[in-house]
């Protein structure tokens, strides 16, 4: 698997401007890079003040939420000896040129897998997880207990605690971060939207301040989402497409999340991989996922929503089965180059890349039910409905060809053979068999 090298057009923005002699075409070249500049401090202020927004909005005077995904992450309780010598344990690397990884999201669907992965073959791995309980927790615990019997060990805590991960940068010197935490879901901004700004952009913001003072920084991977392409018409999505024109506040979350990494790489030196996934789907997935909440609906004989769009137009999604895309964060760590800053100043250009993990073969979501109706042996309720204004879209299909290229990254499983995986794990995890690997 190949290297990337540093973006191509960051080598041409000195750090510090000379004294040069300018003609007509370096005064046209530094006009547009004033441009682009400006273009880039404006959304940076948009961003934080978002962020401010946030933190600093007046107090309600209603009792807080039971909701913990809204509750103080200084309800956390960490630290002591014991807890530092399980961390470094849970952290060593076993492997020869093996990498330390702190995993945030740990608890999460692609955080566990990734997780296993990362122990398997023998690098240290920490995670870090809130627990909230966006879905149902108790599914995050049980993950927790997987994890547990592989050696990872998941500390209880918020991403934007600084003095949580500052205590963990101390005691580990974590040489990647492989960044999954975050708030997901479309639908549900309309009912918490402070939650994503909480996650996925107040959350990033306060990691990233803590890797770019870390001595030595570590690289960074993280996840960015396909809902970036928002309204695009034009497939299959190319990371050279056009993406402001997010459909949903979770696909604008992301978006800003990829300017503030472009921010951070800039000024500080830190190398970054942002992941731009397509429907993952899989054991121990998220029961708010379609393929997750049909196969429950049908066992349990209630109609399921099948989503049509104007016209009786497909819905049509590229699922992606778990197991491709653990490859590909494996191979962006792998491939991730150093950071070149040191106690919060850039000494270089860094590395800045973004990929494509997908499947490249769009399904019907119609499809995705007839497989599930034969895998489960129940004929389905099915239940037509206008594809609602609220974030979704009609359909997603990636051009992975610079992951191929770049990461060697080659999805191998197809939808059929995925959901099979994943109705054998549903049926025994739902039976009581809940240390199911799938």
């Amino acid at each position: 698997m190949s290297q990337l090298k540093p973006m191509s057009h960051l080598n041409n923005i000195p750090s510090t401007p000379g004294k040069l002699k300018m003609d007509k075409s370096l005064f046209i070249h530094r006009h547009r890079w004033h441009s682009s500049l400006t273009k880039l401090t404006f959304w940076s202020f948009v961003f934080l003040g978002l962020i401010l927004l946030f933190f600093f909005r007046t107090p309600s005077p209603s009792p807080l939420p039971s909701d913990p995904s809204r509750r103080s992450y200084r309800t956390y309780n960490w630290g002591g000896p014991a807890w530092e010598k399980r961390a470094r344990y849970s952290a060593r690397v076993r492997s020869r040129n093996g990498i330390s990884v702190l995993v945030t999201g740990a608890a999460g669907f692609v955080g566990t897998h990734v997780s296993t992965a990362l122990k398997r073959r023998g690098d240290g791995v920490l995670g870090l997880d809130n627990f909230n309980n966006y879905y149902d927790s108790s599914l995050k615990r049980a993950r927790q207990v997987h994890l547990e019997r592989t050696g990872v060990f998941i500390v209880e805590g918020d991403i934007n605690d600084s003095a949580l991960l500052s205590k963990l940068f101390e005691v580990v010197a974590f040489t990647h971060v492989m960044h999954l935490a975050a708030q997901a879901g479309v639908r549900y901004a309309m009912e918490n939207p402070s939650s994503y700004v909480h996650s996925n952009i107040a959350g990033l913001v306060n990691l990233l301040e803590v890797c770019k003072s870390a001595n030595p920084q570590p690289a960074i991977v993280w996840a960015s989402s396909s809902s970036v392409y928002g309204l695009n018409t034009k497939v299959p999505f190319s990371e050279r497409d056009r993406t402001d024109q997010p459909a949903s506040l979770y696909a604008a979350t992301k978006k800003a999340g990829e300017e503030i990494a472009h921010t951070y790489n800039h000024i500080y030196g830190l190398s970054l991989t942002g992941l731009r996934f397509f429907t993952v789907y899989g054991p121990w997935g998220r029961p708010d996922m379609a393929y997750f909440f049909f196969t429950r609906d049908i066992l349990r004989g209630k109609p399921i929503p099948i989503f049509e769009a104007p016209n009786h137009g497909t819905v049509a999604r590229d699922f992606t089965y778990i197991d491709d895309i653990v490859k590909g964060c494996l191979a962006a760590l792998d491939t991730a180059e150093k950071s070149t800053g040191s106690g919060g100043k850039k000494r270089g250009p860094a590395q800045l890349r973004i990929f494509n993990l997908g499947n490249t073969s769009p399904v019907p979501v119609s499809d995705l039910v007839s497989i599930l109706e034969r895998l489960l042996k129940v004929k389905a309720k099915r239940h037509s409905m206008k594809l609602p204004r609220n974030g979704d879209v009609q359909f997603t299909h990636a051009n992975i060809s610079l992951a191929q290229r770049e990461l060697g990254y080659k999805p191998t499983t197809d939808l059929q053979t995925g959901l099979k995986k994943f109705v054998r794990w549903y049926l025994n995890y739902h039976s009581g068999g809940k240390m199911a690997t799938g």
